[in-house]
């Protein structure tokens, strides 16, 4: 199919999981607010899920503004499938854990079943020039560079701690798990999950974080 085409159905799939995260997200949150001794499992897991489905098409739109429709599905679909490829058997002692890694495998495999059947003309990408890096605040710039600069990997915590804390370089500050999840949302960041939790997920900047803090 042409990339105007393609690009039509990419993005149309992608505000679908993206909405259906937000959603699933703020009633989670109102829920643990009104009701915090209530049982929250199985809410709990739905919005793992909806979070796994959305993750992939948020980092696909952020390289199709990149690098083109057509490149961009390719780049994406290389690095799900390396990420899939790269999961080992072992699981967490964390159910938390074990739950949300098991809805990001399965929401990496949707991805997959979905953009393996888009297949775009070579010659029909959609040229022009390149995406300007968007605009951010000086708050959001520093938590970019906080996490570039303090080495900062996600471990395993509490179920009462959220079930994820943050460890650093001694001497420097890392940003909160809520702003580390904020900045892979924005495809800014990304988080090693080829790596067990409680050995410590490692999280990057992505090309487009780089760009923005180099301004």
């Amino acid at each position: 199919m042409d990339a105007a085409t393609a690009l039509k159905r990419l993005t149309d799939r992608a505000e679908v999981h993206i909405e259906a995260d937000e959603k699933a997200r703020t009633a989670l949150a109102e829920a643990l607010a009104n009701a915090p001794a209530t049982d929250l499992t199985m809410q709990i897991d739905g919005t793992f899920r909806e979070s796994a489905n959305a993750t992939p098409w948020r980092q696909l739109m952020k390289r199709v503004e990149r690098h083109g429709v057509r490149e961009g599905l390719a780049k994406q679909k290389a690095e799900v499938l390396e990420v899939l490829l790269s999961y080992g058997m072992g699981m967490s002692t964390s159910m938390v854990a074990n739950s949300a890694r098991l809805a990001e495998q399965d929401g990496l495999r949707r991805f997959l079943d979905v953009v393996d059947t888009i297949e775009i003309d070579e010659d029909s990408d959609l040229a022009g020039t390149p995406v300007e890096v968007p605009e951010t605040t000086e708050g959001q710039r520093a938590v970019l560079r906080a996490i570039k600069e303090t080495g900062v990997v996600l471990k395993e915590a509490h179920v009462l701690d959220g079930g994820v804390r943050t460890e650093n370089r001694q001497g420097t500050t890392a940003p909160t798990p809520d702003r580390i999840d904020w900045a892979v949302r924005q495809g800014w960041a990304v988080v090693d999950t080829s790596a067990e939790l409680r050995e410590g997920q490692a999280v990057t900047l992505t090309s487009l974080g780089e760009a923005i803090i180099a301004g």
